[in-house]
């Protein structure tokens, strides 16, 4: 890390989430994370209420329905919304399965998957289901439209819910396990099993490979206008170009907040060229994609520090939520400018 990082380190507020941390949102105005042990903690450190929204399970996959419901998916095969009043609503129950997949939107929408099957469920709470070639690992909304992008073995299938002749498949041999849309809808991305990128142009389908990581992708972040796609699994942030018509095809990636150990997390800012990494060892930083300037958020305290599984910006980009695979969290609160 560089000599001259500075730090925003006695801006955060440390808490115990009680449980190893699955995802970060906020929910209205309230910071939530979603935990392995079946709980949703929502609320200010300090003042936060554990809301069990799987009892007797544990929560594998979140994502933000709007601005004011979590849904969450768990290994009971439940999929359920935590609202911000703290009020729970079981939407489904794939009896004997785990939620593999989860995808949500604005309008309240929301997709999942159990095995190959796959349930979108309209604002209006109609439903629709859409067999896949195999286990559906990743899902994703389009930015527009009510169409989704599923990820399996060997590709994506593109999905309209409402339209169901209307099937693509993007084809690339291998498993595919998540899976982004540019902001655009221009592109399509999903991480492989083999420690790479795969993506491709949606004006002629064509292949584009981002490969060289020493681990796989699980976390990925565009930026708010579009123009970059970060993501994990290298021992820094992998920040590929996106603004172009070409897209990456024949670009360098740019590289911020090196250090000796891997990402694991990332997120960017939702109105600023800055991008939260998180680590395999607990660390914290906020990097500036135009200059590689960093500003450490958590370092390393007494003990050993565990991986962060989560990271999660409010929407004016004020607060940034995090927490780690043995329970520790923290809450930083920028400083006014």
């Amino acid at each position: 890390m560089a000599a001259s990082t500075n730090s925003l380190t006695a801006n955060v507020t440390p808490f115990d989430a009680g449980a190893p941390v699955t995802a970060a949102a906020f929910v209205g105005d309230a910071p939530a994370l979603a935990l392995g042990d079946g709980c949703v903690l929502l609320g200010a450190p300090g003042e936060a209420k554990r809301i069990a929204a799987h009892p007797g399970a544990g929560i594998l996959i979140a994502a933000q329905a709007g601005k004011s419901k979590l849904v969450t998916g768990g290994d009971d095969g439940r999929v359920v919304v935590t609202a911000g009043d703290g009020s729970v609503e079981e939407i489904a129950h794939e009896k004997g399965r785990w939620i593999d997949a989860l995808a949500a939107r604005d309008d309240g929408a929301m997709a999942w998957a159990a095995g190959k099957d796959v349930r979108a469920r309209d604002a209006k709470g109609e439903i629709k289901t859409f067999a896949a070639p195999t286990t559906v690992r990743g899902l994703v909304f389009f930015p527009k439209g009510y169409r989704l992008a599923l990820a399996h073995y060997n590709g994506v299938t593109l999905w309209f819910p409402n339209a169901p002749a209307s099937l693509e498949r993007l084809e690339w041999k291998g498993s595919h396990l998540d899976v982004t849309v540019s902001p655009d809808a221009r592109f399509v991305v999903t991480s492989m099993q083999e420690n790479a990128l795969h993506g491709w142009r949606m004006a002629d389908k064509k292949d584009m490979r981002l490969s060289g990581y020493p681990a796989k992708t699980r976390s990925v972040s565009w930026s708010f206008d579009g123009a970059w796609l970060a993501t994990s699994g290298a021992e820094g942030g992998v920040v590929w170009p996106f603004k172009d018509k070409e897209g990456p095809m024949n670009k360098a990636p740019k590289e911020c907040g090196v250090r000796r150990a891997r990402i694991t997390c990332v997120s960017f800012h939702p109105k600023a060229l800055v991008l939260a990494l998180g680590y395999e060892d607990g660390f914290v930083l906020l990097c500036r994609i135009t200059d590689a300037a960093e500003i450490l958020v958590r370092g390393h305290r007494e003990g050993a520090q565990a991986a962060i599984t989560a990271l999660a910006w409010d929407g004016a980009g004020r607060r940034l939520l995090f927490g780690a695979v043995d329970g520790a969290a923290g809450l930083l609160d920028m400083p006014a400018q």
